[in-house]
Formats: structure tokens, sequence, C-alpha cells
């Protein structure tokens, strides 16, 4: 391959919304725990003791999900990058398995079909493939990618040539 054909015309890299960082994480997780604390010292203090220890397992188990759900949502990630040659899709879910899929971005269509109630569904058509991408973002962020993978797309099978002989002057 020479350098032209895999010049980047388009690249995006889509992941999901993190609303915690780090520091609110451990204040969300500490605020449960003395919640839990002190439901379950109360209960104790009212002779329900065994309350103490439900409620301290029913805290470390969703504390756990918790950082399991943050875990996954770190690794998973879909990249678009759209070259002189191909539209590769790559994709890494929660678990760390890696998929890619490449189309002709000539033949490539870009539909975003609406669903009453739910998050639009964001489709790239290849003939009979279809291909689902920007699962893991929300509807605003669905609507920024299809306007920029669009246009990119219509740049790409519309190329403008710059002739020095066609200028006037």
């Amino acid at each position: 391959m020479s350098a032209q054909t895999d010049r980047v015309l388009f690249e995006a890299i889509c992941t999901p919304a993190r609303s915690l960082d780090r520091r609110g994480m451990r204040l969300l997780a500490s605020a449960l725990l003395l919640l839990s604390l002190l439901v379950g010292g109360v209960s104790a203090l009212c002779g329900a003791w065994p309350v103490l220890g439900f409620a301290g397992a029913e805290t470390l188990l969703v504390l756990g999900l918790m950082a399991l759900h943050r875990r996954g949502a770190a690794r998973s990630m879909e990249m678009l990058v759209l070259t002189e040659g191909s539209l590769t899709i790559r994709r890494t879910d929660a678990r760390g398995r890696r998929e890619s899929l490449t189309l002709d971005p000539y033949w490539a269509r870009l539909r975003l079909e609406e669903r009453p109630g739910r998050v639009s569904l964001l489709v790239l058509q290849q003939r009979q493939r279809q291909v689902e991408i920007g699962r893991l973002l929300g509807e605003e962020q669905k609507r920024d990618l299809a306007a920029a993978l669009q246009e990119a797309l219509r740049r790409y099978r519309e190329p403008v040539f710059d002739n020095p002989q066609l200028r006037d002057g």
C-alpha cells in the first residue's frame, strides 16, 4: 500500500458515558457504607442485630457490581476509521474481546433509525451487510456522529480536485 491509501480522512472513538470519576466513586461508596452502617446500627440497637450483617453484605454487593461495571465501561470502545481505501470499525467490549470489520466506503450508506421511547439506531449498510455503530453513545452523540460521518463519506465520494489550469485569473 502506498502512503496515499493510508491517509486517514475521518476518525471517531466512541466510549460509554462515565458520570463519576474516581473521587466521585469514593464519595458514593463512602456515603453508601455510612448509610448502611447507620441502618444496621439503628437496627442492632432496636434488637434486630441480624440486619447489620445483611445491610453490610448488600452494600458490598452493590459496591462490587458498581466496580465491575466501571471496569467494563473503561474497556469498552468503538473506533471508526475512514481512509481512502476502507472504512474500518474496531470494537472492544467490556470483557476485552476485540472485533474488526471493514467496509468499502464508496458503497457504505449510513442510516439513523428513530425508535420512539428508545435511543435511535445508527446503521452502516453495504449491500446485504448491516452493521450497527455507536452502540455506546446516547441520542445526541449518535446524531453528532451520524452528521460527521455522513459528511466525511460525502467528501470521500465527491472529491474536489484543484486544477490550476481551470482557475480564473
